[in-house]
Formats: structure tokens, sequence, C-alpha cells
């Protein structure tokens, strides 16, 4: 158990830190999975804007590595791409 103020002090922030953290990666996960489910393009794209940003923010702030935002980025990009096509 901590002894200085201080440090109990971080256990509450990084506590709390982390609880905020998880519910924005759990939410990003869920949007993830509902653009891989949806096959309509023109919804596709919509929900493509909002998970590109979610990603980005994850990445911003540290949640996630960049590289693992870009790279779902690009295979959710090829996705959507892929709708077009496929209702063409």
């Amino acid at each position: 158990m901590a002894n200085h103020k201080s440090s109990k002090k971080a256990i509450r922030s990084s506590a709390k830190k982390r609880l905020l953290n998880r519910y924005q990666h759990v939410t990003t996960r869920n949007m993830v999975k509902k653009l891989r489910t949806t096959t309509d393009h023109a919804m596709a794209v919509e929900l493509y804007k909002a998970v590109s940003s979610a990603l980005d923010k994850l990445a911003k702030r540290n949640i996630i590595h960049k590289n693992k935002a870009a790279n779902n980025k690009s295979k959710l990009a090829r996705l959507v791409n892929g709708l077009k096509v496929a209702q063409a």
C-alpha cells in the first residue's frame, strides 16, 4: 500500500485514466466490428469516417500504437472500397 500522499493520488488518477482509456478502446473496437459487418457502401463510408477519427484519437493519446491505427484504417478503407465494387 502506498504511504505518500502523492503516490495515493497517482494511484487514484491512473485508475480513472485506465477506465476512460478502456471505455474509449472498447467503443472503437465495437465501431470497427459494426463497420466490418456492414454490407451497404453508403453506410460504410459514413461509419468509416467515424471509425477513422476514433482510431486517430486513440493513437494520439497513446492508447494504441500509431502504426496499429494506420494498419486498421488501411484495412477498413480496402473493405469499404471493396463494397463499392461489389455493389456495382
